[in-house]
């Protein structure tokens, strides 16, 4: 799944929908590792709101995009923004070695 950028969407999840996505295309990622996305993302849009999107961009950096339905007045803009930072710290070896398996198994064949 690409989204508008043309960036390559690993997983995410909708609280106006109220599901989680992961994209089957990277299906080899270990189970706990699928796991703990899951309950990253899905904690996230509990907290804050919104929807939140994992992807990969052309240089195979992790990009974590939210977004919110236009007059959602639940959607905590700071709280957002504070989470999304938190997440960057907190669980920067797991983002980090994501970028690295994206790079070693994606990026050169999609070249």
């Amino acid at each position: 799944m690409y989204d508008m950028d043309g960036n390559k969407v690993l997983c995410g999840a909708n609280v106006y929908t109220q599901k989680y996505y992961f994209n089957e295309r990277f299906s080899m990622l270990p189970e706990d590792v699928k796991e703990e996305l899951q309950a990253l993302c899905v904690l996230y849009v509990e907290d804050v709101g919104g929807i939140l999107l994992l992807e990969f961009d052309a240089g195979g950096n992790l990009l974590l995009r939210v977004e919110s339905e236009e007059g959602d007045a639940l959607f905590d803009e700071i709280g957002s923004a504070l989470k999304i930072k938190q997440i960057q710290r907190n669980r920067r070896p797991l983002l980090e070695s994501l970028e690295l398996f994206y790079r070693t198994f994606y990026l050169e064949s999609d070249a």
